[in-house]
């Protein structure tokens, strides 16, 4: 079960559920990949709403790797998110959320 109070948020892969949270590391590693700016950009474009299929992907990633998955991004092209895209972008969103409110927010 996810602690919403420690930044983490239950993702479900074919089935099992899985915990991510962007740490520190995940969140550097999340900033090495992309190709459109820093951090806060990406946040930006999840505030505007033009965040992309490539974004959410990335998020769901770091966080993923945050919360101890092995795994990368092709293998996470390969499984079933549970809820689909629609709950793939409310992780993603919910991730950044977590990640960047202070104590008191949560």
């Amino acid at each position: 079960m996810a602690n919403p109070w420690a930044g983490e948020v239950a993702v479900v892969l074919d089935g099992e559920s899985r915990i991510a949270k962007l740490t520190l590391g995940a969140l550097a590693e999340l900033e090495a990949a992309l190709d459109d700016g820093t951090l806060v950009d990406l946040v930006e474009r999840f505030e505007q709403g033009r965040f992309s299929t490539r974004d959410v992907l990335g998020l769901i990633v770091a966080g993923l790797r945050g919360g101890g998955w092995q795994g990368t991004t092709a293998d996470l092209r390969t499984v079933e998110i549970g809820g689909g895209p629609i709950q793939a972008v409310r992780i993603a969103a919910e991730l950044l959320a977590r990640a960047f409110a202070t104590p008191d927010a949560r």
